[in-house]
């Protein structure tokens, strides 16, 4: 049985739902929070990370957890690392010269 390997979930999924459930559009979320729309739009699509100061104002204003935020990009931050094939081979070849050190 092969096993289907997704990214974990960007935590501007989450929001962007959030954002639709309460009917706050994102200009008017955007103004709220005092940010570029273009910003808080790609959030929204995954395309840029949440920071901790943005985390702290999506509390400030939604009342969602900001360590959950945070944990949630730093797991996707991870996934995409993983996913890098100059990163793997880089990380191969440390594993082999720590390997034998030991």
């Amino acid at each position: 049985m092969d096993t289907i390997k997704r990214l974990p979930t960007h935590p501007g999924d989450i929001l962007k739902e959030e954002l639709e459930c309460r009917r706050i559009s994102q200009k008017k979320f955007s103004e709220i929070l005092g940010v570029p729309y273009t910003m808080l739009n790609e959030i929204l699509n995954g395309k840029r990370p949440i920071t901790s100061d943005f985390a702290l104002m999506i509390e400030a204003a939604l009342n969602i957890n900001p360590e959950l935020l945070i944990n949630m990009q730093a797991r996707y931050n991870m996934a995409l690392a993983r996913e890098k094939k100059a990163l793997s081979n880089r990380l191969n070849e440390i594993r082999k010269m720590c390997a034998s050190l030991l």
